[in-house]
């Protein structure tokens, strides 16, 4: 696979220590995991968290005895995640059976190349024609719908509605900012098969689909090459290198600029204690860095950090009223928006903090997902439990703008814990903690 992707060094690099890409001989572990392929069935998970999984054979009763709509309005594969040549060729396979018979998805169906190399590979190989002889589309290799890249038209904000797609996450309106539609998460080819029927009733393991002529089929499981028999196709040469000397360059911004602004330190730490911070928000329940900071049409603010604070939990709900982006100011009593809430304090020259549940931070933008809270002047985030990721990759952004992760001692029990509007915290410094 190395040198398919043209990387001949380090595979020549890999081949020179076997002994650290292999097994010790006649190591033992203290735990062995078997796993009999032959008895998976294939998952679709969701709506609204990659969390649901629902076994395929199960997807239709369960989406009737939950008021899940069951027409796919839009099935989408492809971007970062699901999309490498084999998964392509796999969904192909799909798609070719069902031309053989005569028939185009009943789904809008999207395809995201996962990559330029991709992109070269699939359109060289002519992978791509036969996923748009079915009806699909092929975007540009970029993030995409899966990140909100998508200027959805075919339902009104609001509008229930189902899609499927192969992307790596479903938050509630990661994809199309409408929180009302259903996002389903799957494997290319199974979102490809869902595409066909455009229903999630259909089982592709039992149910059959009806040709151009009438007649009953049955898919037969997808096939795909793991790599190209021609190798990979680099595409075309995007990267820009560098200056040979960066620190005598400087970069220009216009301050009037609404989309990008230069990041200036924060304050220092002024080695007191904070004391009575109020809590910004007691979240509830899931907290993802979609609900810390929203993608879809915030995405044009991620080079100006002020800009896209303006997103900060504003998906999120307040434990206190249930209700989202509503949250009581602790200086005036009244109830306004997160984020102007959060100016409010800053501008008051109060540091405040977040309460959260377990597995805080899920998801990706974990970069504004840190720097927000720091820039409009919180300090901490307590929670039962952070998010792997998350937690590894903004400890370094947290460390370094002072906003400290904190988890619970002990589980309480919601009742047991006191409601967002009243509660005050009390943060020590490092060495006290």
């Amino acid at each position: 696979p190395l040198s398919h992707s043209h990387i001949t060094d380090i595979a020549k690099e890999a081949e020179r220590y076997p002994d650290l890409l292999t097994p010790d001989e006649g190591c033992t572990y203290d735990r062995v995991v078997e796993i009999d392929l032959s008895t998976l069935e294939p998952l679709v998970n969701g709506p609204y968290t990659p969390d649901l999984a629902n076994p395929i054979s199960q997807l239709g009763k369960n989406a009737q005895e939950n008021g899940w709509p069951l027409d796919i309005k839009v099935a989408l594969i492809g971007s970062c995640t699901n999309s490498s040549y084999e998964d392509m060729t796999r969904a192909a396979s799909i798609a070719q059976q069902a031309l053989q018979h005569g028939i185009k998805t009943k789904s809008a169906f999207t395809v995201t190349p996962g990559s330029e190399q991709i992109r070269a590979t699939i359109s060289r190989d002519k992978v791509d024609e036969t996923l748009e002889a079915v009806g699909g589309l092929v975007l540009a290799n970029a993030c995409g719908p899966c990140i909100g890249q998508w200027d959805r038209r075919d339902v009104d904000k609001g509008e229930k509605n189902t899609i499927v797609s192969s992307y790596n996450r479903n938050f509630t309106g990661r994809n199309d900012a409408n929180p009302a539609t259903h996002s389903f998460v799957a494997s290319p080819e199974i979102v490809t098969a869902l595409a066909l029927a455009g229903d999630l009733r259909f089982n592709p393991l039992t149910d059959s689909l009806t040709g151009a002529s009438g007649e009953e089929f049955r898919l037969e499981p997808p096939t795909g090459e793991e790599l190209p028999s021609k190798g990979f196709d680099a595409g075309e040469e995007c990267y820009q290198e560098p200056p040979a000397k960066g620190s005598s360059s400087s970069v220009d911004v216009d301050p009037n600029s609404n989309r990008l602004q230069l990041l200036t330190p924060f304050d220092k730490w002024d080695g007191n204690d904070i004391e009575d911070a109020p809590v910004l928000i007691k979240v509830y329940l899931k907290c993802t860095t979609d609900h810390i900071s929203s993608a879809g049409p915030w995405l044009k603010y991620r080079g100006h950090l002020d800009n896209i604070s303006n997103n900060m939990f504003i998906t999120a709900i307040n434990e206190e009223n249930k209700e989202m982006n509503s949250v009581k100011n602790q200086l005036t009593g009244e109830y306004g928006p997160v984020p102007d809430t959060a100016r409010y304090y800053k501008a008051q020259g109060v540091k405040w903090v977040v309460v959260g549940d377990s597995n805080y931070g899920e998801g990706s933008s974990r970069e504004h997902a840190a720097l927000e809270p720091r820039h409009l002047g919180g300090v901490a985030i307590i929670v039962r439990s952070f998010a792997r990721i998350h937690g590894s990759y903004t400890t370094t952004n947290y460390c370094r703008s002072i906003v400290y992760r904190l988890k619970f001692c002990s589980f309480l029990s919601r009742d047991e814990s006191e409601e967002a509007g009243d509660a005050a915290a009390h943060v020590c410094r490092p060495s006290r903690l």
